[in-house]
């Protein structure tokens, strides 16, 4: 789970499984895999090092901030 902030400044905790994609125009949106869409105030760099974050925690070593090199813990 990573905890993102509303544009009206409320905060969210969204599971990071979830997302699809994120992109920036110019808000940062995150697209889950169910549909939803979300605007948040963070960046999409933010986005990336908060699932990194969160991936580490749950034992997926990030070689990177880049979720494409990610790979399952031993």
């Amino acid at each position: 789970m990573i905890k993102v902030t509303r544009l009206n400044d409320t905060d969210l905790v969204i599971n990071a499984d979830l997302i699809e994609f994120v992109e920036a125009i110019p808000d940062t949106i995150i697209s889950l895999t169910t549909g939803k869409k979300i605007m948040v105030k963070e960046s999409i760099d933010e986005i990336i090092d908060r699932v990194a974050q969160f991936k580490r925690k749950s034992g997926v070593r990030v070689k990177s901030p880049d979720t494409s090199t990610a790979t399952e813990g031993s």
